[in-house]
């Protein structure tokens, strides 16, 4: 049944309750956020962007940027989160590598020669006022190039045996859809021994083309998967590639929640946010919405990265082995601090009770 608001906490059990280093573990596509403001005439010529302006570095990626933020909300113990993708050996790749241990992460990378480190650059446009502070800015543009991201080799990392010792540390997984696209086969060797070990793997559908062309690699993947996360639109289109035939976001969360699961000893969850609507939360049981955090439109900076943000929160709740309520509750604080800032950014510590 659909109800209006939250209900009685549910928690999803973990094998230990004591938080250590390594505890969450993520996979993903490692890019290095590069943030500048610059002039309009610039957009056709992003290659200049290190040269011809002051640039600020952040270490991102949809994954990087979900663990980056859990680190952030959860504190202590430092490298909590471990993250595994592919970078180049190259400057960016060392700036990349300084910039996850700023922020705490226990970032192990494949370092490889065959392409270099994937970046993403911030042009921000209209204002000359600094890429973390602006309010009123006219035009911001995201350039990404993979590069590297591309590159993760299943034999060459996950498989040697210091790696794959990590991997068995954590006991929370997570994994952005875009990710498929790279190795799936990475995906499904940690989804084993996540579902053998009786231990949460969460998904992010990530974008709609992932439901699109690469559906039968996710299908391989959503039998192991114990949180699904996703916004409505991703959501309906991953409705439309299942033949739910249905575009109410309550009943589509159902229906996902129901599809075959490997490890029946958890029940999936499916979590869908909806940008400045409810968030809505289907177990087993019933369908939940969760009114997300007010904000004046104002105060709204930049709506980039507020799903990866969400997700990021809920995380540094699920290590912690806290009630569901209360991980969308985190999701939503840490995706409204996200918003009023330029790119994945935040304050020095979190403000979250």
């Amino acid at each position: 049944m659909a109800t209006d608001g939250p209900q009685p906490a549910k928690k999803i059990k973990l094998q230990h309750n004591s938080l250590r280093q390594n505890a969450l573990f993520g996979m993903g596509n490692p890019l290095l956020d590069i943030c500048a403001v610059v002039d309009k005439d610039f957009l056709d010529k992003f290659e200049e962007l290190v040269k011809k302006f002051k640039v600020e570095y952040y270490a991102g990626g949809s994954t990087q940027n979900s663990v980056k933020v859990a680190q952030w909300m959860i504190q202590q113990p430092h490298k909590v989160a471990t993250f595994f993708g592919c970078i180049g050996k190259d400057k960016f790749g060392d700036i990349l590598k300084k910039k996850a241990e700023e922020a705490h992460v226990d970032a192990h990378y494949y370092e490889q020669n065959e392409q270099p480190t994937g970046t993403c650059a911030a042009c921000i446009t209209g204002d000359n006022r600094s890429a973390t502070t602006f309010k009123k800015l006219s035009l911001r543009s995201l350039v990404a190039n993979l590069a590297a991201a591309n590159c993760y080799n299943k034999e060459r990392h996950l498989d040697q045996k210091e790696n794959w010792q990590l991997v068995e540390k954590a006991k929370v997984y997570y994994i952005a859809g875009f990710f498929i696209t790279v190795s799936t086969e990475s995906i499904l060797k940690v989804a084993n021994h996540v579902s053998e070990n009786n231990k949460i793997l969460g998904l992010n559908l990530s974008a709609p083309f992932i439901s699109q062309f690469f559906k039968e690699d996710l299908m391989k993947i959503i039998p192991y998967v114990d949180i699904l996360f996703g916004n409505e639109t991703e959501a309906a289109t991953f409705a439309r590639e299942q033949g739910f035939e249905t575009e109410d976001i309550k009943e589509i969360a159902k229906k996902a929640q129901s599809l075959p699961k490997v490890n029946e000893k958890r029940q999936r969850v499916i979590v869908f946010t909806q940008g400045k609507e409810d968030t809505i939360m289907a177990t087993a049981d019933n369908v939940t919405t969760f009114p997300v955090i007010d904000i004046k439109q104002d105060e709204i900076v930049d709506t980039n990265g507020a799903g990866d943000a969400f997700v990021g929160g809920f995380l540094s709740q699920l290590v912690h082995d806290q009630p569901l309520e209360k991980c969308i509750q985190a999701g939503h604080y840490a995706a409204n601090v996200i918003i009023r800032r330029s790119g994945c950014t935040f304050p020095e510590a979190p403000d979250f009770h």
